[in-house]
């Protein structure tokens, strides 16, 4: 598409089934009662000239632009707040209205730089616009007097300037950070002439303030006040491309706005039905690593991992890489040889790889990240709902009156999502907030922040989320909050009855357990009885469910809650894993799994085989192949020898890393298809460049089962679209591979998985999204799963006994750490650091409660030791109230700390999850890294060497 500012109907869309018909300049228009004048004209096709309206704002009335005639009504209303009603007559052009807004638009210009001719804002302004709108042609004013034209620009923010000198004071930015955002950093300071927009306290910046850069205040800007310094650098778009964030898993829709082959900013599209039109700081601003200088643009190839690296052509590298696969496979067998497919990657191009391992290799060894965040939430809702996935669309939210948050700290990890929950917290349009129930070790940001507080908050010890599952069931079943109707429907009685039996048992209650847990009785049971009883009840969860020993266990505990109070199958309720990454979804979804094909299809099924073999012509191996953990065991046996590694870094996001280096070190063939020269390709034998999601065409599942577009908006800087890099290594192996388009693998994907049997490109371009499943039982897709039955029938109870984990503390290791992520940075970093997001978070450091602080001797900003059984590194100590005593976290995000060193193999009973969550340590005083560190960061140096081109001799 060219480029056009996206549609703005000045006030929200209303939603009813009572409409009216009034008549606007002539035209009749009818829409819902409770719609504004202003968008009614809108809708109708006029133009009722605004500043301060924009329509994912509430309706402000403060620019006075908007005013109109309305029949039998005195005065000039302002149209944004006034709601159209049946056979209302308004006129919005007349001699009078023309007076009155080319008076007010000539106060607004009296105060603003004249400057429009080399503003970058120039042709791109609503300001500029509105004053042609209104006919403007001379100012009387502001040529003696105060003015505010030489406010200084604050600059401090690395993505955006604010220019006070061009401030119309409209509140947009103020009204956009509190009702968008939901952070209220900004506010309009002072009064009068003397009023301004403010970051915060007096003498705060952008940077300095509670400011998540999220970009809303500078997509509500109407004038050059907040704009993004690309615009400034670059000039104006010219087209502009619908893409999809290549972040988490909430899956923001974007406008990619270009110039040429520069990507000038990312605006958040409108119409996203994940986002609609809201973005964090990552997507709307960190995309800068595309063009980073570390990014690796040609095939490299050594001998050993001892060697400097040498380029390539993509050829060569192929071929060698091809040659090399088949005479380790000859040598040692097909399942000496996996893949791992990338979360990052499209759909299309993760079916691609696990299709060449299983097609091309032979073999079913091919995992996913998934491995080590979402698994046990495939295997636990699988086991009682039937589906690997979560049953609601985001919409749903809107619809909760109980929202239970466990093991996840969304306004982090999934922040435009988290500020669509807490919308519905504070609660609108006169309708009370939802009820938040968070179970989490930290405080964090949704225990308390701006005019959000939780009714209950369970601040267990890391470890123990079965137990307290298990004690608020047992005070559901209990004191009869079931709800036996739906069980007796929707359910297996017999199942759940034992495991009401279960549930009931006097180990199983809050009192009992409370010595295991740390949790007050009192709040576990305040908790049980608000989610049983308050109404439509959600649960969301993240890694700090999954990422345990009991992870399936806590996936089951929870489904058997919402089963047991009826809290599945309509909007408001269900059961949510809040996923990590942009298409952890959609990789399990393709058979990235060793035991499943796609669509969750155990591979010893014949009939799933046969309709394989017959597409692809060869044989699938009826046995499940190796799980990433099995590779490096096999390796380090001697037993595997090859490895195909798209998109993913184990060596920095794995657990213990130590022995994820052994089994890296002993394979003799590490392939390593990414941006950079990530820390795994330390260990790697040929390193092929990948591109980024703005280099090519695809699809991406986010955690809602929302299947959207990825469209190429910038030709591939090393040459080729991953999936086009994976089909020609197919070939140099031999497969006849002949894809020319990833829509063509998404045909392939659609005939072989019945969940996406319906899923085309053409749809998708007219639909923008779909929900899988959407098949012949669900053309049009499925927002809510489960409506009039499981998927496997009966929902099935599962009894889930806390088992302890086997990672203890004692005298030598005291604390538990726990590890997570923050706002700004994203996984392991490799794209967030190469972006100027290291400014908020520059290094990992370690949270630490105050007490435990004391009594080591530490204070904040203190070089600590974190050790345990695995292994040592050293960090920065941050004191701080957010971890309970015995309790300290740090994120993963910067290899120099390489946290994972000191976490343990300990991984969750059904799945291998690795038990990121509770590991044993001590903390205490430290000169700085340690020798270890200094070693690795010896390694990876020597490692990245790369052998200067050679020049051509002279002719």
């Amino acid at each position: 598409m060219g480029y056009e500012r996206q549609a703005d109907f000045g006030t929200p869309e209303v939603h009813g089934d009572h409409h009216v018909t009034c008549t606007i300049d002539g035209r009749a228009v009818t829409v819902p009662a409770g719609t504004s004048v202003m968008r009614a004209a809108a809708l109708a096709g006029g133009s009722i000239p605004k500043l301060c309206a924009s329509d994912n704002l509430k309706a402000f009335g403060s620019c006075r632009l908007c005013l109109v005639e309305i029949e039998g009504m005195r005065g000039t209303p302002a149209s944004c707040t006034t709601p159209v009603a049946e056979g209302m007559k308004v006129q919005t052009q007349t001699p009078h209205l023309q007076k009155l807004r080319r008076g007010v638009m000539e106060l607004y210009i009296s105060d603003h730089p004249l400057d429009c001719l080399t503003c970058s804002a120039n042709n791109d302004c609503e300001l500029q616009d509105q004053a042609a709108a209104v006919g403007l042609r001379d100012v009387r004013y502001g040529y003696e007097g105060e003015t505010h034209l030489g406010a200084a620009t604050d600059t401090s923010n690395p993505y955006f300037d604010f220019d006070p000198s061009k401030c119309i004071a409209c509140s947009r930015c103020v009204r956009a950070c509190d009702e968008v955002q939901g952070t209220l950093a900004l506010t309009i300071e002072g009064r009068g002439f003397a009023s301004k927009v403010s970051a915060g306290l007096a003498g705060e910046d952008f940077f300095s303030s509670e400011c998540v850069s999220c970009g809303a205040c500078v997509q509500a800007c109407p004038t050059a006040t907040l704009q993004e310094k690309a615009v400034k650098d670059i000039g104006k778009p010219e087209r502009a491309v619908v893409t999809t964030c290549a972040y988490c898993g909430v899956g923001c829709t974007f406008r990619a706005e270009m110039r040429g082959e520069q990507l000038v900013r990312m605006i958040p599209w409108k119409d996203g039905k994940a986002n609609h039109g809201h973005s964090c700081v990552k997507g709307r601003f960190a995309w800068g690593y595309a063009q980073h200088a570390d990014r690796i643009l040609s095939p490299m190839i050594r001998d050993s991992i001892d060697a400097p690296w040498r380029e390539v052509s993509w050829e060569e590298a192929l071929s060698y890489t091809a040659r090399r696969l088949h005479e380790l496979r000859e040598r040692h067998g097909r399942n000496a040889l996996g893949g791992i497919t990338s979360s990052r990657c499209t759909n299309e191009e993760t079916f691609l790889v696990q299709k060449l391992v299983r097609a091309g290799f032979g073999t079913n060894n091919v995992d996913t990240c998934a491995r080590v965040c979402h698994s046990p939430t495939g295997y636990g809702l699988k086991t009682t709902f039937g589906t690997s996935a979560g049953t609601q669309d985001f919409d749903s939210v809107d619809d909760s009156d109980v929202i239970l948050v466990i093991g996840a700290n969304p306004t982090d990890a999934h922040p435009v999502f988290a500020s669509r929950m807490k919308r519905r917290l504070r609660g609108k349009d006169g309708r009370p907030g939802a009820r938040l129930i968070v179970i989490d070790p930290r405080r964090t940001d949704l225990v308390r922040s701006p005019h959000i507080a939780a009714d209950v908050h369970l601040p267990l010890r890391p470890g123990t989320n079965v137990a307290v599952l298990t004690a608020m069931a047992h005070v559901i079943v209990t004191e009869g909050l079931t709800d036996e109707e739906f069980i007796r429907a929707r359910c297996d009685w017999e199942e759940y009855r034992h495991w009401a039996d279960f549930v009931a048992l006097d180990r199983n209650s809050p009192e009992f357990l409370a010595e295991v847990t740390g949790v007050t009785p009192h709040d576990l049971r305040a908790a049980a009885r608000l989610y049983a009883t308050g109404g439509n009840a959600a649960i969301y969860y993240g890694l700090g469910v999954t990422e345990h020993s009991q992870g399936s266990s806590t996936v089951m505990a929870i489904a058997n809650l919402a089963m047991a109070t009826g809290n599945i199958g309509r909007r408001g309720v269900g059961v949510n894993p809040l996923r990590g990454q942009n298409n952890v979804q959609g990789a399990c979804d393709m058979g990235s799994f060793p035991h499943e094909l796609s669509g969750y299809r155990h591979v010893s099924d014949a009939a799933t085989r046969a309709l394989f073999e017959a597409e692809w012509g060869v044989p699938i191996d009826p046995e499940p192949g190796l799980r990433i953990p099995n590779m490096l065991d096999a390796a380090v046996e001697g037993a595997f020898k090859a490895l195909y590694i798209q998109g993913e870094d184990i060596l920095q996001s794995d657990p213990d890393t130590r022995h994820v280096a052994a089994g890296l070190a002993a394979m003799e063939l590490v392939i390593v298809h990414d941006l950079f020269l990530n820390e795994t390709a330390n260990y790697a034998h040929v390193f092929l460049p990948g591109s980024t999601f703005l280099e090519k065409d695809g699809t991406f599942t986010n955690a809602e089962r929302r299947i959207q577009r990825v469209r190429k908006v910038m030709e591939p800087r090393n040459g080729l679209a991953d999936w086009e890099v994976t089909q020609e290594l197919a070939r140099a192996m031999g497969l006849g591979w002949s894809y020319t388009h990833p829509s063509q693998i998404m045909d392939e994907i659609a005939r072989l998985t019945p969940t996406f049997s319906g899923v085309n490109y053409a749809r998708l371009d007219a639909e923008g999204s779909l929900q899988w499943p959407v098949n012949a039982a669900a053309p049009d897709g499925s927002p809510i799963m489960h409506v009039d039955g499981f998927v496997r029938g009966k929902g099935r109870f599962v009894v889930t006994d806390y088992v302890p984990t086997d990672e203890r503390t004692g005298p030598r290791f005291p604390l538990l750490l726990t590890t997570g992520r923050i706002l700004s940075q994203y996984n392991v970093g490799a794209q967030t650091r190469r972006t100027a997001n290291a400014m908020w978070h520059g290094e990992d450091v370690l949270e630490i409660h105050p007490t435990d602080a004391e009594n080591r001797g530490l204070q904040d900003g203190d070089w600590v030791r974190l050790a345990s059984r695995s292994g040592e590194t050293t960090l920065r100590a941050k004191v701080t109230e957010r971890v309970a005593p015995g309790v300290v976290y740090t994120t993963f995000h910067h290899p120099e700390t390489q946290a994972n060193v000191v976490t343990t193999d300990y991984s969750d009973w059904a799945t291998n999850c690795p038990e990121y969550k509770v590991t044993a340590v001590q903390v205490s005083p430290s000169n700085g890294p340690s020798d270890w560190q200094a070693d690795y960061a010896e390694q990876a140096r020597h490692s990245r060497r790369i052998e200067p081109h050679r020049a051509e001799p002279a002719e």
